[in-house]
């Protein structure tokens, strides 16, 4: 099969080296798309770059799209040697557009991603021209699915030997399958999920050690980040929340009407938080909006841009 970074973009896969939230050097993936002012890709978790595929070509005729792995998803580096802190994303997602932007640049990212990208709205407004948000757990009160609260709640060294013996490797067809009906159920249509969808959605779990400990640990971050919030803890989602009229920039929301994960209601509640924003409720749409309605979501994000002057 074909690889996808280089089908998908002119230089094929590339690489930047940034330092991460705690000190290290860390290799991050990325593809580059088009011309003009930057639009940045930013997917959800347990994704990678490949969730924006029906979004890559029709957005780079009008920008210089820009899609990257975050550390631990993906095709980029997954250290396994230090246990992460709530906020590393935020950190680290400015030192990417710092390093690959010398403008503000449009932000597009879809759930976990969106949830990064109001953080960083909020504390560098001077990075981005332009934000869209896609069905993001901001106002989330639990994991939204029973693997991710399994997930969550299994010991991280049990997660790092899973990978470490390859046992998603060694049983693939029995985990593309899995996979296949667990992402089927987030779209309204399942029957548009191809077999090279599935290939390529599963490949760094299957391809490459260290992906699902790094996903588990991410889960058990957000899951300490919702127990902290129901108990009046100090966390980050009620920092990120008490800070949404402070975005400043022209704001999109969309939201799937069928999201079954984070309902319409939470668009709606995160459209009436941030004054300078729309909400567009997208319907036909459950919770993976940049596959199961990428041609109404793309069609979203350029009128937008457009109605703005970006």
């Amino acid at each position: 099969m074909k690889d996808w970074w280089q089908a998908t973009f002119p230089k094929g896969r590339q690489s930047l080296t940034i330092t991460d939230a705690k000190g290290y050097p860390v290799q991050i993936a990325y593809g580059e798309k088009g011309k003009g002012k930057p639009l940045i890709l930013l997917h959800g978790m347990g994704s990678w770059s490949y969730n924006w595929r029906h979004s890559i070509a029709p957005l780079s005729k009008h920008y210089r799209v820009i899609c990257f792995d975050a550390k631990g998803f993906g095709f980029s580096e997954k250290p396994s040697f230090r246990r992460e802190h709530n906020g590393h994303q935020v950190i680290e997602f400015q030192r990417i557009i710092q390093a690959l932007c010398d403008e503000p640049a449009v932000i597009v990212a879809e759930s976990l991603g969106g949830l990064v990208a109001l953080a960083l709205a909020q504390e560098n407004p001077e990075l981005i021209g332009r934000l869209v948000v896609v069905n993001v757990p901001v106002f989330a009160e639990q994991l939204p699915h029973w693997a991710m609260w399994l997930l969550a709640q299994t010991p991280l060294e049990v997660m790092q030997t899973v990978d470490s013996l390859r046992l998603a490797y060694l049983f693939a067809p029995l985990f593309r399958e899995i996979m296949a009906i667990e992402r089927r159920g987030v779209l309204f249509d399942p029957s548009i999920l191809t077999q090279e969808d599935v290939y390529w959605i599963t490949y760094p779990f299957i391809e490459l050690p260290g992906t699902i400990a790094k996903v588990a640990e991410e889960l058990q971050i957000a899951a300490l980040e919702i127990e902290n919030w129901q108990a009046n803890k100090p966390n980050m989602l009620t920092k990120i929340q008490n800070k949404l009229s402070a975005i400043e920039c022209p704001t999109l929301v969309l939201w799937g009407e069928q999201d079954s994960w984070f309902p319409a209601s939470h668009g709606e509640k995160l459209h009436r938080h941030i004054p300078n924003s729309k909400l567009q409720i997208l319907s036909n749409c459950c919770h993976d909006a940049s596959t199961g309605a990428f041609e109404v979501l793309n069609a979203a994000i350029l009128k937008f841009l457009r109605e703005t002057n970006f």
